[in-house]
């Protein structure tokens, strides 16, 4: 609780990051807060997590902002969930305690598609199940916490198959060289692979990658470099690379679930800036479908998204952008919407699979798309 307010009120208000490291792995700890009010500061915090670990107080059981953190980071591609029953001490180290949290809270997350749910019994207070095993809970035959945290597999989350790059500069230094700097959505991407550029469609061959520290012999996800091409082309900030048969769909229109961050609710018809990748173009609010209430799940339709509300919209864009389902590839399956009189951020949305969906060149794509494949 590092803000003034925080310890005043005895709660967490704002995103705190915290590095450490062991000898096995390097971690970041983004601590959200819990409270609803604040969703949208949770939201932030687990945007880029790889795990999430969910504390519960034994003494209060399963509490309506845990089942909220399950499903906001199950909202934003968070794979893998550590319930951490916390103050173990309190209530006299007693399994039943933890089985009936661990049941209840179960039972709650199927519905949610986690890939992996992990329940450890600790005491913060006195280091139980923490780094070393505890010897008050020999009925505990898991791991302690940071183990856990050191061993768990976070490698297979990176798309490598979608290679997706969105040019964030060109870099013209004098008349010998070009190249177009950005950082590699997904994928990888190798010197004499062939490369379509969106939105013009035309080909070419990558030459070089080149970084601070020298060319590559490949490159991959999330990695920030400069690509060469064989051929000089009109490419632009906000355009994209990507290999000719693995392109992503091209959409006017997409249908997202929004986490709205802003006291002005959300405007059918009004027009926004979006921003997906490095390219900005203006939008709307075509359709509210519905909203989610966290703590339950259940679907309550409305006129409106407010302050902190999740929920299911249409968005329409006056030019194409190139998409993908964002449980495929987080960095081009999302984008922010922002105010374009302030320029405050005022949503982050999440593109949802549609049935029928087709990728650039698929039959029920745009004009654009069926050009491409001409080409």
């Amino acid at each position: 609780d590092g803000l003034e307010a925080e310890r005043e009120q005895g709660i967490t208000i704002d995103v705190a990051y915290r590095y450490f490291a062991t000898a096995k792995r390097r971690f970041i700890i983004a601590d959200t807060p819990g409270h609803e009010q604040y969703t949208r500061n949770m939201a932030t915090g687990a945007s880029t997590a790889d795990l999430a670990v969910i504390l519960i107080d034994a003494r209060l059981g399963v509490l309506t902002q845990s089942k909220r953190h399950g499903f906001i980071s199950s909202l934003l591609g968070v794979p893998r969930l550590v319930v951490a029953v916390n103050k173990m001490d309190l209530v006299g180290y007693n399994r039943e305690v933890f089985e009936r949290i661990k049941d209840e809270y179960t039972d709650f997350a199927t519905r949610l598609g986690f890939g992996d749910l992990t329940f450890i019994p600790v005491s913060a207070l006195r280091g139980d199940n923490v780094v070393h095993k505890s010897r008050r809970m020999p009925w505990f035959d898991g791991i302690p916490l940071l183990t856990h945290l050191e061993n768990v597999y976070v490698g297979g989350d990176r798309n490598l198959i979608d290679f997706r790059f969105s040019v964030q500069r060109v870099v013209r230094p004098d008349q010998t060289f070009r190249g177009y700097s950005g950082q590699i959505a997904a994928g990888v991407v190798r010197p004499g692979d062939e490369i379509v550029v969106l939105p013009s469609g035309k080909r070419s061959r990558i030459t070089r990658i080149v970084t601070y520290d020298g060319d590559l012999a490949y490159a991959f996800a999330p990695l920030c470099v400069t690509l060469c091409i064989a051929d000089d082309m009109d490419i632009s900030r906000g355009d994209m690379i990507a290999h000719p048969k693995n392109l992503p769909r091209v959409e006017r229109s997409v249908e997202a679930m929004v986490v709205w961050m802003s006291d002005q609710p959300l405007a059918i018809g009004k027009t926004y800036l979006v921003k997906h990748g490095s390219a900005v173009v203006k939008g709307s609010c075509a359709e509210i479908q519905y909203r989610v209430d966290p703590n339950t799940l259940r679907r309550d339709e409305g006129p409106q998204l407010g302050l902190n509300d999740i929920g299911r919209a249409r968005f329409s864009f006056f030019k194409p952008l190139f998409v993908d389902e964002y449980q495929r590839s987080r960095q081009t399956g999302s984008f922010i919407v922002i105010d374009p009189l302030t320029n405050v951020t005022v949503g982050a949305a999440m593109v949802i699979a549609r049935a029928g969906a087709d990728r650039v060149g698929g039959e029920s794509a745009e004009p654009d798309a069926r050009a491409l494949r001409r080409a």
